[in-house]
């Protein structure tokens, strides 16, 4: 996913944000908006099975800046 759709999605869901927010930074303001644990790319993976979160793939396979 590139970087304009998840400003867009965190856009739709009430999130401010700066034009210097990395991918990672939005990923982790979109999941608390959805009220899921800002944990994306973090060490948290490992104990990790919430498999609603939309990020969830990502986060087990490795952070990629291109998300």
């Amino acid at each position: 996913m590139k970087k304009q759709k998840i400003k867009e999605m965190a856009t739709n869901l009430g999130v401010n944000f700066t034009t210097k927010w990395t991918n990672k930074m939005l990923i982790r303001a979109i999941q608390t908006a959805e009220g899921n644990n800002p944990c994306f790319s973090s060490t948290v993976l490992a104990g990790c099975y919430n498999d609603g979160c939309l990020w969830f793939g990502k986060c087990k396979t490795g952070f990629d800046e291109n998300v």
